[in-house]
């Protein structure tokens, strides 16, 4: 450390005067210059303070920028992990993600074809009440014709009858004309 100026017969003869014996003014002036001299800094100490930090300062410069590093190539290497992770993951959830649309397209065309043979089914039921429903039809037509044709000649033999009496009524009457005339 490098010295002070501290004037120290100046200091002993302020507290003379404020009540001190010579004795313990000297010994207070001479403690107080070696605390000074002691516990106080001068340029050179703080040069070398200043050198000591920019020292310290461009250490942790150096380990930051190494601490910095190492943590870049270990964020760097956590990404690759990272994307080697994500990449195979994707591709366990494509190859999960195919076989369910072929377990979905297997399950699909059975659907399909349960309700494509219902539907035939139903289709064929269908066709035999159509069917069943030409044949009762046809009957009843057949029925129809036949009640239609029974009741034609009936209807036919009673206008014979009719045509017969109002023959043998026309015939009576013309004869009963031709004798009255």
């Amino acid at each position: 450390m490098t010295a002070i100026a501290f004037d120290t017969l100046k200091f002993a003869k302020r507290l003379k005067e404020a009540g001190f014996t010579e004795q313990q003014a000297e010994a207070l002036a001479a403690a107080e210059a070696e605390f000074i001299e002691e516990n106080l800094a001068g340029k050179r100490d703080l040069k070398e303070t200043e050198a000591a930090l920019k020292r310290d300062i461009k250490e942790l410069e150096v380990a930051l920028k190494r601490d910095i590093k190492e943590n870049e190539a270990i964020l760097q290497r956590n990404i690759k992990e990272n994307e080697a992770t994500l990449k195979r993951d994707l591709k366990e959830y494509e190859a999960a993600l195919k076989r369910d649309i072929k377990e979905l397209e297997v399950a699909l065309k059975r659907d399909m074809e349960a309700l494509e043979a219902t539907l035939r089914n139903e289709i064929k039921q269908i066709d035999l009440k159509i069917e069943q429903l030409r044949y009762d039809l046809d009957l009843k037509i057949e029925q129809l014709r036949s009640d239609l044709t029974r009741d034609m000649k009936d209807l036919e033999y009673r206008m014979t009858i009719k045509l017969g009496a109002m023959l043998v009524v026309a015939v009576g009457a013309m004869a009963a004309l031709g004798k009255i005339l």
